[in-house]
């Protein structure tokens, strides 16, 4: 099964439910009590790029959707609210970055991205969205760790993604398995393991 197959669903046809993405900031407020995890306030949505002008004209609607919120400005770190980046897979990140304090107008904006890109008529492209976290726990000895919240848009539902710091490729299992049983009540976690993609250089997650 490739990775086509595990973001889109492909085994199972499941209609997409982009309301789910609501339930994201009261699971923060668990995340935060059961882990120690808050809000790093970036989000995106993730999508598989397609050639055409009817695309491209899609895309830029949703961006100039977010751009128009004339009160965000740059970040600290002197980087744009709303971005376009690609990884090295080849897929599209939409990047938004709001307060780390303000989740619900992140929430908002992935769910302006994926209504906007759907409506377009461009469902299939729309692989999964992510919101990130990070432990600030001090004195825990594993401040700084990052999570991802992924919200796998063809199934409706949920994981968490840990990767680890440092070279190569690795992830924390016990941690995802500690939050998916934390979050249990309140997102719909998907069941599936083998769903649980790892997206690698994700925004937000490195």
């Amino acid at each position: 099964m490739g990775l086509l197959d595990v973001l889109l669903g492909r085994t199972k046809a499941v209609a997409p439910d982009l309301d789910q993405l609501f339930g994201l900031p009261s699971a923060a407020v668990t995340l935060q009590a059961a882990a120690g995890f808050t809000p790093t306030g970036t989000g995106a949505v993730c999508f598989a790029s397609v050639e055409g002008a009817a695309f491209a004209e899609a895309h830029q609607e949703v961006r100039a959707l977010l751009d128009a919120d004339f009160e965000r400005g740059r970040d600290v770190g002197g980087r744009p609210p709303v971005e376009l980046s690609r990884d090295e897979y080849g897929y599209s990140w939409l990047v938004s970055r709001r307060a780390p304090d303000d989740l619900p107008a992140l929430v908002s904006d992935l769910h302006a991205v994926n209504s906007a890109l759907e409506s377009s008529g461009f469902g299939p492209q729309l692989l999964c969205s992510v919101a990130g976290f990070q432990d600030g726990q001090e004195g825990s000895g594993s401040a700084g760790r990052r999570l991802g919240l992924v919200y796998l848009y063809k199934r409706g539902t949920f994981y968490p993604f840990a990767p680890l710091a440092g070279e190569g490729s690795r992830r924390d299992n016990a941690l995802e398995l500690q939050i998916k049983a934390a979050l249990a009540d309140d997102l719909r976690i998907e069941q599936d393991l083998t769903r649980w993609f790892p997206i690698w250089g994700a925004p937000g997650l490195t």
